[in-house]
């Protein structure tokens, strides 16, 4: 069993980790050439050097055979490996072992679309619940967090061509146990847990740790550790601890030298904003106070002056980006949009790169949660059906003629529930049925409940995410409404358009790169970013739209506009590549461009570790 001391720079390594597709046998993958250390931590040794020249050799050879055996078969659906870079994505959602939004979708949809171009690609997460497809290593870590050593074990799983490492400790797994939807950041919605700081550094520093200390052999590509020449991508404030570890850690002592760290904001409104005496909880040098001083006319969670944990990201990593390009262009237009941090984004510059989705998951033509599969050629038809069938599960009159709309999404005025939940009453005497799954703050929760009172035939509210429903709602509505005063990037209406469901969206961050004014979607405008007190106008965007929606129902252009939206290509493949372009520019030692693979890895048996 492997020890490794992060903040004292104490111990030595013993042991390391397997491939997880067979349970871990630490007698077989002794890492008795790693007992040379810097301060402590490993750093890599004459054997190690030529072992990476020498791999990369062989697997050089391997990608050049794999692509002429790929162009003469067709599309397979395999990893095809070029010599890449060394990806470690960090961050404290992963898709699809935990979630509450569009992070963790992110996580699990593009480490794998890179390693489908070649890349060797690690993602380094919390294990909030006894995943039954990651396995212990056998490496513990020493970890310093609030002046306490803790020591947390690193599990693993290799699925789609990325090594999925997940830190495990009490403060992540006893407060969760599984329940994720609520409790990755606090015991219910709109509550911290009063120990964040500590949780989210410990994962900044293990996942410093990982690409260096475990030997992972999942893939038939790649084996060994990372080694040190790798990029971070760090994601929002959770991780933003990382580039300050990296260069107060590993670099001062001449470890990580050509490492560089991408990061990545997802949404600007959770910064991580706590107390200017927390900063003695960190363990950084006074000189980093500067990068995270910050003051802000808030009272919470204290008055006056504080440190911000996601300035610090911006302003000690190599490069910012964020989740759509509109979105990258709202947080350097003010204040507002910004949310405080704009004259900082503005300063380091940001690159809006828009997400993809996971095909594969979300496909109506395989989708195991809807009882009539369809593609574009049978779409018409199939929706009708499974209109009836949502209709039925949620206790609306079964009406295939009443036009359906969804909301999916949390509760909260962000999301622009407070606005919706004002604009129903106004426009549900049309001839229009509403679905609303989602779960968060109680007040519209039961603001919700009262519309199903007042409308028993007309809407209908589910508090509580259920994931057969959400699949059963984008398959069998007609509209998606998105009523959203913020929205980075968004997935809804890719999966929506992806179904062929009409999104009718705000104007906002990603919302406005993808869905395209009456060609497949219908933009209502953007909203008032005041979350304080709902903007009648606001209402009365959403009225006109739902209005627009409805006269174009049944028509041949409703007809074109469902076609439009599923021929296009939502794939991950596209934003993987840009994301290549990107990082490459970093020009950390040893990148190099990936190759044209396949757009992901497949969902099969073949990925799933076993016992």
């Amino acid at each position: 069993m492997a020890t490794v001391t992060a903040s004292h720079f104490v111990s030595h390594v013993h042991g390391g980790a397997t491939s997880v597709e067979s349970k871990p046998n630490l007698a077989q993958v002794s890492l008795r050439n790693q007992i040379v250390t810097h301060n402590g931590l490993r750093s890599m040794n004459t054997d190690d050097t030529l072992q990476l020249k020498t791999n990369a050799k062989v697997t050089a050879k391997q990608s050049k055979s794999m692509v002429k055996k790929a162009k003469a078969d067709g599309p397979s659906g395999t990893i095809i490996c070029g010599t890449g870079m060394n990806l470690v994505f960090v961050a404290s959602e992963v898709g699809p072992w935990s979630k509450t939004g569009g992070l963790g979708d992110v996580l699990g949809g593009l480490p794998p679309a890179m390693a489908a171009n070649g890349h060797r690609v690690m993602t380094v997460s919390l294990r909030y619940d006894q995943y039954k497809d990651a396995w212990d290593t056998g490496v513990l870590v020493e970890i310093e967090v609030g002046g306490r050593i803790e020591i947390v074990r690193l599990f693993h799983c290799y699925k789609r061509g990325v090594d999925r490492v997940f830190v495990d400790h009490p403060m992540f797994l006893e407060k969760v146990w599984g329940k994720t939807g609520s409790k990755i950041y606090g015991p219910n919605a709109g509550t911290d847990y009063k120990d964040n700081q500590q949780r989210f550094s410990l994962l900044c520093q293990a996942a410093l740790m990982a690409p260096r200390v475990l030997n992972l052999t999942g893939s038939k590509y790649f084996s060994g550790p990372y080694g040190e020449d790798v990029i971070f991508i760090a994601n929002d404030w959770h991780t933003a601890l990382l580039p300050c570890y990296l260069k107060t850690m590993y670099q001062s002592r001449g470890i990580y030298m050509n490492a560089k760290v991408a990061f990545c904001i997802h949404n600007i409104a959770y910064q991580g904003r706590f107390a200017f005496s927390d900063f003695s909880l960190l363990g950084l040098p006074d000189s980093y106070k500067n990068s995270f001083e910050f003051i802000d006319g808030y009272e919470k969670p204290v008055k006056g002056r504080k440190i911000n944990w996601m300035k610090a990201g911006i302003l000690e990593s190599d490069r910012v980006f964020t989740v759509s390009p509109y979105y990258a262009q709202e947080l350097v237009s003010g204040v507002e949009k910004g949310v405080e941090l704009d004259n900082i984004i503005r300063r380091t510059g940001i690159t809006g790169i828009i997400n993809g989705m996971d095909t594969q998951e979300w496909n109506p033509s395989t989708d195991k949660y809807i009882d009539v599969h369809y593609d574009i050629t049978t779409v018409m038809n199939a929706k009708s059906l499974l209109k009836e069938a949502l209709q039925a599960a949620v206790g609306l009159p079964v009406d295939k003629n009443i036009p359906v709309i969804g909301f999916i999404g949390r509760l909260e005025e962000q999301k622009g529930s407070d606005i919706l939940t004002a604009a129903i009453p106004k426009f549900i005497g049309m001839n229009v049925q509403i679905i609303i799954l989602g779960t968060g703050k109680k007040r519209f929760e039961q603001q919700i409940k009262q519309l199903e009172v007042l409308y028993p035939d007309k809407a209908r509210g589910v508090a509580k995410f259920n994931v057969p429903l959400a699949h059963m709602i984008i398959a069998g509505a007609d509209f998606m409404l998105i009523p959203s005063r913020f929205e980075p990037c968004g997935l809804i209406q890719l999966h929506a358009m992806r179904y062929g469901t009409i999104p009718i969206c705000a104007s906002t961050g990603g919302l406005v790169d993808t869905v395209k004014e009456g060609f497949t979607g219908i933009q209502m405008g953007d909203f008032n970013v005041e979350c304080s007190k709902v903007d009648p106008a606001d209402v009365l965007k959403i009225v006109a739209a739902v209005g627009r929606a409805l006269a174009v129902y049944g028509t041949l252009a409703f007809r074109e506009m469902i076609k439009n939206c599923m021929s296009q290509d939502l794939s991950w493949k596209g934003p993987a590549k840009n994301w290549e372009l990107m990082l490459l520019s970093l020009g950390a030692v040893n990148s190099e461009p990936g190759i044209e693979g396949e757009e992901i890895a497949p969902l099969s048996k073949e990925n799933v570790a076993t016992p």
